[in-house]
């Protein structure tokens, strides 16, 4: 890495050849004690991207293959329909093996050995008496685990939740919650029962933080951002944030001390399966309706600016726009501006025809001209016009011969709006910066 360190942004293949195939190449396997040692990759399914996922299933197999690395490689992963695909082409199938690892009573007292361990843990941070949890309470939660350990731990994590009123109430509430819901779901049938359970930790929630809560899933999940830009879009503080995530910390954690550099991550991919699925979390839904009020109310409050508004100097918000302590009116609209694009740009959620055709009436001329000159924002074109209805694409944001009296480029540029409203950005290659271009 010293020697190239523009190795880490180079391809996944070359990575594995620089990494590990040449160094080894320099090694006696057969006196190192490395013939045969066994590489774990876990999870291969929560690697983002499928594209990315097949490429290590496809490397590791080429490196088996020719033998170019003296490993055996172990990949567990569910079984996703792009991975199954991947495992079972011609070029893989050869040299792999599969094993089925379904869902299995048989680790019962493994389950109850983790509890009983737990809770003496809890028993012994808050001096519960040893008779707590009850056996019957125990053989409840070993029952309803039912071999899922993702289930068993993150009922753990509810019960010794920071944000309650202590272990016995929360204990309370997970048997009261089993004992309802065995009556809603099959015998044999865990994974229903862990979305009973995450609407449980969801609706506990009170209302205003749970809309948060909501907001900073979709912009992590579907947006790919991290905490300090999602808070600053939220426009609420560090503090804040941590706050409001602490609400869910069954099922996310925030790593890292420095707020700036800190990330989000979630304890098992079947959360964000069941909250980008309408038909698994229902009115908690990410996306659908919450999506497009949210565009809605961020629109409807750009068009209540630009109408009061002059330029950057007179910038005028509607009365009951509360700002973050020590923010400026041009930090919020900038936000608030960001945030409605980012939202536009969520893979595969089209822009509903009422707000296309508000986005086609706004002043793009101005809508830059109040931007906040100290925070830049690279907004993916391409992901905009997608989401766009196809007839109203060119009116919105469009490639043509830059409209800038006496400009000499004479490449096609990107071009906000249309007529008079009609604006140019700061060009980026796969779209456009936010940021003021009056100059």
């Amino acid at each position: 890495m010293i020697d190239d360190p523009a190795l880490a942004t180079k391809s996944l293949s070359t990575q594995f050849e620089d990494l590990l195939v040449h160094p080894l190449g320099k090694v006696d396997i057969t006196k190192s004690g490395l013939d045969g040692r066994v590489v774990i990759i876990d999870g291969l399914d929560e690697c983002r991207g499928t594209a990315a996922q097949c490429e290590i299933i496809q490397i590791v197999a080429t490196s088996a293959r020719k033998r170019t690395t003296p490993f055996r490689w172990f990949i567990a992963s569910r079984p996703e329909d792009s991975i199954i695909r991947s495992m079972s082409s011609v070029t893989v199938s050869p040299v792999r093996s599969c094993i089925e690892l379904p869902v299995s009573r048989a680790i019962d007292h493994e389950i109850l050995t983790y509890l009983t361990d737990e809770f003496k843990k809890i028993q012994e941070s808050y001096g519960l008496p040893e008779s707590w949890p009850s056996e019957e309470a125990l053989a409840l939660l070993v029952e309803h685990g039912a071999g899922l350990w993702i289930y068993v731990a993150t009922m753990i994590r509810f019960i010794k939740n920071d944000n309650s009123y202590g272990p016995k109430d929360q204990l309370r509430i997970v048997l009261e919650f089993m004992k309802d819901v065995s009556a809603k779901v099959g015998v044999d049938n865990p994974l229903v029962e862990m979305d009973f359970f995450y609407i449980l930790i969801m609706e506990r929630i009170p209302l205003k933080p749970r809309t948060t809560i909501r907001k900073i899933l979709l912009l992590h999940s579907l947006c790919n951002l991290i905490p300090v830009n999602i808070a600053n879009l939220l426009h609420i503080s560090a503090e804040q944030f941590r706050h409001t995530c602490a609400s869910i910390q069954s099922v996310i954690e925030l790593r890292g001390s420095d707020f700036a550099s800190m990330k989000i991550n979630v304890y098992h991919v079947s959360f964000l399966d069941f909250i980008n699925d309408p038909q698994r979390s229902k009115e908690l839904y990410i996306c659908g309706d919450f999506l497009i009020e949210w565009r809605w109310e961020l629109l409807v409050w750009l068009h209540e600016v630009y109408s009061r508004s002059t330029d950057s100097s007179h910038t005028v918000f509607p009365s009951d726009t509360i700002l973050a302590e020590g923010r400026s009116h041009a930090y919020h609209y900038t936000r608030v501006l960001i945030c409605f694009w980012e939202l536009c740009t969520v893979r595969a959620h089209q822009l509903d025809p009422q707000t296309a055709m508000s986005v086609v009436e706004l002043p793009f001329n101005k809508m830059l001209g109040l931007l906040d000159d100290g925070f830049p924002w690279s907004i993916n074109t391409h992901l905009v016009r997608d989401n766009l209805p196809a007839e109203l694409r060119d009116k919105i944001i469009r490639k043509d011969k830059c409209p800038i009296p006496g400009c000499m480029n004479t490449e096609k540029v990107w071009i906000f709006g249309h007529g008079e409203n009609e604006s140019v950005p700061l060009q980026l290659r796969d779209g456009f910066m936010l940021m003021n271009n009056q100059h």
